[in-house]
């Protein structure tokens, strides 16, 4: 795999995660992951096979969070696990289907046990606080975020707290790909939001 700039994660977008889908896949983002915390299981699978329809036959990967069954129920093309989901090479074994596994990193000494793991990328957060998730992990700053995603021979991607303002620091400070999530979701727009971010990044 190689580095891909941006990585849209969808956690209850304003517009609706098909309408946020749509518009990740009509500005040409290589990757949207689906993040439905604490919803049945009956539900992301139908939001799941709603979103890979709209991602079918584009250049946008689809993954989805936390569980391989789901993302491979609904015919994903991969899977982001945390340091506390099923580990990667017991994913790849179970579910070959799924031919992108993620794994989130929140310190230097995870992103080095990533190593032997072979992930097909990780995450690397957070890198400012963020209120997505329930128990945030202490904060990186973009010095030791960069560092991490240096540390690593796959691509990695900064996450947390990533807005239009803080992006240039993270590019100029070395980050390859990065992800957002409130920066589109909580936008009524989410493609101006996402041209945006875009125009950030090819502008530095």
């Amino acid at each position: 795999m190689t580095d891909f700039g941006f990585y849209l994660v969808m956690t209850n977008p304003k517009v609706g995660y098909v309408e946020c889908a749509k518009a990740a896949v009509k500005a040409g983002v290589k990757i949207i992951q689906l993040r439905m915390k604490h919803c049945p299981r009956e539900e992301i699978v139908a939001m799941g096979k709603a979103v890979r329809e709209v991602t079918r036959g584009t250049e946008t990967l689809f993954i989805v969070n936390d569980d391989p069954s789901i993302a491979a129920e609904v015919e994903a093309d991969g899977v982001h696990v945390g340091q506390d989901d099923m580990p990667v090479a017991e994913v790849r074994a179970q579910y070959p289907s799924l031919k992108i596994v993620g794994l989130s990193t929140h310190n230097p000494a995870q992103a080095l046990a990533a190593i032997p793991q072979k992930p097909d990328y990780i995450g690397v957060g957070p890198v400012w606080a963020t209120p997505t998730k329930d128990i945030p992990d202490p904060t990186l700053g973009v010095a030791t975020a960069v560092q991490m995603a240096q540390s690593v021979p796959f691509p990695a991607v900064c996450i947390g707290g990533v807005d239009p303002g803080r992006l240039p620091e993270l590019l100029k400070a070395g980050a390859k790909n990065f992800s957002v999530v409130r920066a589109v979701c909580a936008s009524e727009d989410p493609y101006s939001a996402i041209r945006n971010l875009q125009e950030i990044a090819a502008g530095l």
